[in-house]
């Protein structure tokens, strides 16, 4: 088993920056990859980004591309998903998941999630 707890959404402005954080405990050693999802108020739960445990590779949604910077800390077993020039439609929860097997394409763990609402 995997947890992982979310910490640092909150309020910004337009144009401005978060970073959010994740960590993970339990059986860290089996994550495969790991990633970050988004549900807006009315809307479904969208992909954001992807890091690959080994190898760091990573992969971003063309809505945060540029914008956005997924990075990992192995020895701290957390994932960081720094937030730049943010928008309103970026207002949305955000969670964080891990994934334990190369043979599959969804995700095992999911975390509580954590609120960023962007003011314009």
């Amino acid at each position: 088993q995997v947890q992982t707890v979310e910490s640092g959404g909150g309020l910004v402005q337009a144009g401005g920056s978060l970073r959010l954080s994740c960590a993970a405990s339990g059986r860290t050693v089996s994550i495969y990859r790991m990633g970050w999802f988004r549900q807006a108020p009315g809307k479904e739960r969208e992909w954001v980004s992807t890091i690959f445990w080994s190898g760091g590779s990573s992969y971003y949604a063309d809505s945060v591309k540029g914008r956005f910077t997924i990075s990992r800390d192995n020895a701290k077993n957390t994932v960081y998903l720094q937030m730049n020039s943010l928008k309103p439609e970026d207002t949305a929860v955000y969670y964080c998941a891990a994934c334990t097997s190369s043979e599959r394409a969804g995700w095992d763990y999911w975390g509580q999630g954590t609120q960023v609402t962007v003011s314009s």
